[in-house]
């Protein structure tokens, strides 16, 4: 599948935000880097706020961006499993940085963090 966005770009980082843009991509990038193979309903119950429709979007690009990889079963109802594939565990690796400065900026300003169950 070909990625829907293809620059052109002004540089490396123009490139990479362009993947990651977006509310929600960053945390289903970590949910599925933490936790693993998750179905929808999963994913949607641990991103509070987030719309069907919005989730389904996201997860469409990152699956078009090789980021996602979406495994549907044969099964009555049918069952759909969404992980990361080794290009989405590289980006989750590159983006640990800029994760860690955000946990410092939450602490510096005092900021409050949800606590993730």
């Amino acid at each position: 599948m070909k990625p829907t966005r293809c620059g052109p770009y002004i540089c490396g980082i123009d490139a990479a935000l362009d993947v990651v843009s977006g509310k929600w991509k960053g945390l289903i990038l970590w949910e599925l880097d933490q936790r693993g193979t998750r179905r929808f309903a999963e994913l949607r119950r641990v991103l509070p706020g987030v719309s069907e429709k919005m989730l389904t979007q996201h997860l469409r690009e990152m699956e078009q961006d090789g980021l996602v990889h979406r495994e549907v079963y044969a099964e009555v109802p049918p069952r759909v499993e969404y992980s990361l594939t080794g290009h989405g565990r590289a980006l989750n690796k590159a983006l640990e940085p800029l994760g860690a400065w955000g946990r410092e900026r939450i602490r510096r300003e005092n900021h409050e963090m949800v606590e993730h169950a």
